[in-house]
Order: structure tokens, then C-alpha cells, then sequence
């Protein structure tokens, strides 16, 4: 499995931040198996808007927080091609908003921890060159990848109709 490095900031509560993004990681690995090499690193951070806020308006040149943003290291190619012996090599990085995904949880209706997952296993799909604004086939093929990996861990498809 690879390696997560995980940093968790104010204001992220206290909580099973590291172990979520383990499982989140095992079951992106399950069904995207390009991440499941074992010489990867992957750097998973938890901090606030105000930090996303500037890696946005910095990397992305969009002025504003998001939920989660991923920075890949690897083109998909080159991550494709890795042969599994040798020293570790960086995936990319993850950087998850606390009052973002809050906030979208409390929308949505889902504990902030199934929806951390959620963005968790997005921003990992993302570092393997899945990409959902190409076109509608490769969003739904991405969200696809996204509910199976989720399933793994036992939480609910985030794309599915909570009302009905």
C-alpha cells in the first residue's frame, strides 16, 4: 500500500483524521489499481479555508476556498508505468478544507467523516489523471470509481438520491 503522509490543522476537530484517509486510500487502490502501487507517497493535508483559499487563488488562479484540492506530481502515464519495485516516488498532493466540507455535509445531510472520505477518494482519483470536467463520460466514469471505492468503506453514494 502506499505511503499517506498526513498533516491535520486548526480548525479540524479532534478524530480518526489519519485512519480515514488510510481507508479512503485502501479502497481508492481497490478499484483504481494504478493507486494502489506500493512505492507511491502521498501527502493528505486537513486545513482550513483561508490556507485553500490562497493554494487556489496561487495554483488555480480561482479566488476563493473549494472543498478539496489536488495537486498530482505524476502524469497519468508515467504513474501507469511504475513498476512497483524501487524507491518511493510522490503521487501528488491533497489539501481538504475544513469549513467547506463542513459546510457541505451539513447540506447534504452526511457526517463531516463520510463526506471527508468522499473528497478524500476524489482528490486521490485526480492524482492518477482521473478527470470529471473533460467531458460528461469521464465524470460519470469518475464518480463511478468514487461510489465503489466509497462502498468499500461503507459510505453511502454520495451522488445517489438521499430523499427518496
Amino acid at each position: 500500500m502506499p505511503e499517506l503522509e498526513t498533516d491535520i490543522e486548526e480548525p479540524w476537530p479532534a478524530g480518526a483524521w489519519e485512519d480515514l484517509g488510510e481507508q479512503a486510500m485502501e479502497a481508492a487502490g481497490a478499484v483504481a489499481g494504478e493507486l494502489a502501487n506500493p512505492r507511491l507517497s502521498i501527502s493528505l493535508l486537513f486545513t482550513s479555508d483561508e490556507a485553500i483559499h490562497d493554494l487556489n487563488r496561487e495554483w488555480r488562479g480561482r479566488d476563493k476556498p473549494t472543498n478539496v484540492l489536488s495537486f498530482p506530481m505524476l502524469e497519468r502515464q508515467e504513474l501507469l508505468q511504475l513498476d512497483s519495485a524501487g524507491p518511493p516516488v510522490l503521487l501528488g498532493d491533497i489539501a481538504l478544507a475544513f469549513e467547506t466540507c463542513a459546510r457541505e455535509a451539513g447540506e447534504k445531510g452526511v457526517d463531516l467523516e463520510d463526506h471527508a472520505a468522499h473528497l478524500i477518494v476524489h482528490g486521490l482519483l485526480h492524482l492518477a489523471g482521473h478527470d470529471h470536467e473533460l467531458s460528461g463520460e469521464d465524470a460519470a466514469a469518475m464518480e463511478a470509481l468514487e461510489i465503489k471505492a466509497l462502498a468499500l468503506i461503507g459510505v453511502a453514494d454520495p451522488y445517489g438520491d438521499s430523499s427518496s
